[in-house]
């Protein structure tokens, strides 16, 4: 039998980050991929992925429907297929609640997951239920496949490629900061009645968010294949250094090109000075849009893409990730990322 080791000292997992934590779990086993693994060889590869919601953590039932929250679940499950250029095809969902939630508690939730596997035509084809002591667990993983030729990782991103991105960037983030405002006030008065007039997009990119499977599409439609991709989970400053690192190069990204709604830009306005809406871009995170690099020769059809942004272009190795300012400054990109539900 194999002899445990065990190792003095103890290093905060905080420190070392949830993707370099997967990595260092998953070092020298037989997994290839990013966002997914990928299984199989041959034309089709098939691509599977977990995602794990932790109530306290990733979402607040205080001011999270439960509809909306299992609606969220698989989207976020999806959006990992969709950042490896591939498609959805079934769902596995695993719930631990607490006696604290009903049948109908677990009805409502189960009736989001099923409007979301409807709307990208995804069949839930298993799973498994739970108790724990307190709270709330999500498992979902999603499966889905996508052509050998068009398979797209993190890795694969070179000099002078285009650098692109789907949607708007901080909107999840200031959806956010919208609940928790209310909450604190709520808290503080329990008579107090939320005012969330004006704040429906941001909150719902927040509480019910989309995977882009529309935008694999539209490559697809086009003949683009970006040569990496990745989603935006925790924020674009993280997404693009993960990106960088993976494909060994650097990359310039302007900050006016950053695509942010003007809601966004009015919660940040609202929040205070030291709240600016490229923060929210930047470190904010749970947009869900996908990042992707693609080469030159494609511009003429990228640029034409509805929703779609090209931001900047990739820099040769040993360049840094840095990001220029209207006033012609450069900053090195940092990944800070927000405290947050």
């Amino acid at each position: 039998m194999e002899q445990l080791q065990y190792h003095e000292g103890r290093t905060e997992i905080s420190h070392l980050g949830r993707v370099a934590l997967v990595d260092r779990l998953t070092a020298g086993t037989a997994c290839q991929g990013d966002d997914c693994a990928v299984l199989g060889t041959g034309k089709r590869r098939q691509l599977a992925t977990v995602q794990t919601l932790v109530e306290g953590v990733d979402f607040d039932m205080m001011y999270t429907p439960l509809r909306h929250l299992g609606y969220k679940a698989v989207a976020v499950a999806l959006s990992n297929i969709a950042a490896m250029n591939g498609t959805p095809r079934q769902v596995l969902v695993s719930v631990a609640v607490s006696n604290r939630y009903s049948v109908e508690a677990l009805d409502e939730l189960y009736a989001g997951i099923h409007l979301c596997c409807k709307r990208y035509d995804v069949s839930l084809v298993g799973g498994d239920t739970a108790s724990t002591r307190a709270g709330m667990v999500l498992g979902v993983t999603a499966l889905g496949d996508v052509e050998a030729d068009r398979l797209t990782l993190r890795k694969g991103a070179k000099r002078n490629d285009l650098v692109c991105c789907s949607g708007d960037l901080g909107s999840a983030y200031a959806g956010l900061l919208v609940l928790e405002r209310e909450k604190v006030t709520y808290q503080a008065n329990p008579d107090f009645q939320p005012d969330l007039d004006g704040f429906d997009y941001v909150l719902e990119r927040f509480l019910k968010p989309e995977p882009r499977t529309d935008i694999v599409e539209a490559l697809r439609q086009r003949g683009v294949v970006p040569t990496a991709m990745t989603d935006v989970s925790e924020g674009l400053a993280d997404s693009l250094l993960h990106l960088c690192r993976a494909s060994g190069v650097g990359c310039e990204v302007y900050e006016e090109r950053l695509p942010i709604d003007y809601q966004t830009s009015r919660v940040c306005s609202e929040m205070g000075k030291n709240m600016l809406p490229v923060s929210c871009a930047l470190n904010g995170g749970k947009d869900y849009e996908l990042l992707f690099t693609v080469d030159q020769k494609d511009y003429g059809q990228v640029k034409e893409m509805e929703g779609v942004h090209i931001i900047g272009y990739v820099t040769e190795a040993g360049m840094p990730a840095v990001m220029v300012t209207p006033q012609n400054t450069t900053i090195e990109l940092v990944a800070q990322g927000f405290s947050r539900q």
